[in-house]
């Protein structure tokens, strides 16, 4: 009987050590699994929110006619990023008279074919400001129209950056000027750039609100 007690007691001696290891070890256990994720999600915060975040702010349309541009489909600037420059055009309903005139003076797979090039692109209100009669005129002179097209076209992809204080030769071998800064940019000292930095596939496009006529 006197055994069976002092066995009794050591076996709950033995417990009463242990457990106090057993229940530490499991905290500390517990502790670490959930130490790491948090500091896993703080480096990517550090690391990655910030970088992203700056690099789409620097390479974003911009501009107060980007606001009609539509938000998906083929016509948004994402559905645009993925065709070449004429086919994106004719996807912009703002741009449907240029798209004409394009099509009138067989450009289309000229601009869509070229690489790495810039247009400034005149949006309908653009070409509503010639009067009817001379824009009829002019869409049935396939040579004055090319003229006229092409000298809104720059064999480079320029950044808003370089439009600061700009002088680049265009297609039709003429010259256009451009300055401004952040998102206010003018072409020629007539043309506001009124929805900039739009991207297609083989071309950076500005979207202005006067059509650009050859010196």
């Amino acid at each position: 009987m006197n055994d069976m007690k002092i066995r009794r007691t050591a076996v709950a001696v033995v417990a009463a050590a242990l457990l106090p290891l057993s229940l530490t070890a499991c905290s500390d256990s517990d502790g670490g699994t959930e130490a790491a994720p948090s500091s896993a999600a703080g480096n990517e915060a550090e690391t990655g929110a910030t970088p992203t975040e700056d690099a789409m702010t620097d390479d974003q349309p911009f501009g107060p006619a980007c606001a009609g541009v539509p938000k998906e489909g083929a016509g948004s600037f994402d559905g645009m990023a993925k065709d070449p420059v004429a086919t994106a055009a004719s996807n912009n309903p703002a741009l449907s008279t240029l798209v004409t005139a394009v099509k009138q003076a067989g450009l289309v797979d000229t601009l869509n074919n070229a690489e790495n090039i810039t247009v400034f692109a005149p949006t309908n209100d653009a070409f509503a400001k010639i009067p009817k009669a001379d824009l009829d005129k002019v869409l049935a002179d396939k040579a004055t129209l090319t003229k006229i097209l092409t000298y809104h076209v720059v064999g480079q992809k320029l950044t808003p950056k370089q439009l600061e204080n700009g002088s680049f030769e265009t297609l039709q071998k003429g010259t256009v000027t451009t300055k401004g800064s952040g998102e206010d940019y003018t072409v020629n000292d007539t043309a506001k750039v009124v929805c900039g930095n739009v991207k297609t596939a083989n071309a950076n496009v500005y979207i202005v609100d006067t059509v650009l006529m050859p010196k």
